[in-house]
């Protein structure tokens, strides 16, 4: 009879194990410990590596001790007036030490032209459009590091508040707890309708244009009022007969009727 086998786990799931494994690990170690591994490590000896860290060098023999119950090796041997690294701790810096470092390059401390930078930027589809490649432009020639990032604007006050954002690009005006803002450049307020629509044909006034109905263009994240009233006071009085976050299913609808966008 043949033995019955479980699924296979999906990588997901396989994921998930291994980073509660991982973090399991990592709450039995005292991550200061390894900057005094890597101390000892590059200054040869508990003492010089007592005078950089600014601590005795009682505390530095204590640490490596710790260090020597984690790991199955002495990690150092005396050797005159100073110490020497065994194969096992050459192996661990190699590893250690290129983290410390990835960790020291994400902080930017010495603040390196050099260092890559991803800046985060939220706008519309619209807006990503015809401002992306321009910010591209402007930015890449001074400081080719830079990686540019273009999300969607869901939350406009929250993803500034919260950091998910380095800076956001829109046509509103949004606030929020240490939200500043700058106007990049003004646009007047166009309508635009389908070819040959019955409005072309008459007189391009409020009274006569009034009686289409509008395709209002309702981006993720604004309330519809909000956006109504500010439109009203731009253009007057107007029947929304259609509500859409899609520029482009906003003009598919105009293209296909007698709507004014």
């Amino acid at each position: 009879m043949p033995e019955n086998t479980s699924p296979s786990e999906s990588p997901e799931r396989q994921d998930e194990r291994y980073d509660r494994q991982m973090f399991r690990i990592l709450r039995n170690i005292d991550l200061n410990l390894l900057t005094i591994f890597e101390a000892v490590y590059v200054h040869k000896g508990i003492v010089n590596a007592a005078k950089i860290l600014n601590i005795t060098p009682s505390a530095i023999s204590q640490s490596i001790n710790k260090l020597r119950a984690l790991f199955p090796d002495p990690l150092f041997i005396r050797k005159g007036q100073g110490v020497m690294p065994t194969a096992y701790a050459t192996h661990l810096h190699q590893y250690i030490s290129r983290g410390m470092e990835a960790f020291l390059s994400a902080l930017d401390i010495a603040g390196s032209p050099h260092q890559q930078r991803v800046i985060t930027i939220a706008t519309t589809p619209g807006m990503g459009a015809l401002l992306i490649p321009i910010v591209a432009s402007a930015l890449k020639p001074a400081f080719p590091q830079i990686l540019l990032h273009n999300i969607a604007i869901t939350d406009a006050a929250r993803q500034l508040d919260q950091r998910q954002v380095d800076l956001l690009i829109d046509t509103h005006l949004h606030s929020g707890q240490a939200i500043s803002h700058h106007v990049l450049y003004q646009d007047r307020v166009r309508m635009y309708c389908r070819a040959e629509h019955p409005a072309l044909h008459g007189p391009q006034d409020e009274a006569h244009l009034a009686q289409y109905e509008f395709a209002l263009l309702l981006p993720e994240g604004q309330r519809y009022p909000t956006l109504h009233r500010r439109l009203q006071e731009e253009m007057g009085e107007r029947r929304c007969g259609f509500s859409t976050f899609n520029l482009l299913t906003q003009a598919a609808m105009i293209a296909e009727s007698d709507m004014l966008g």
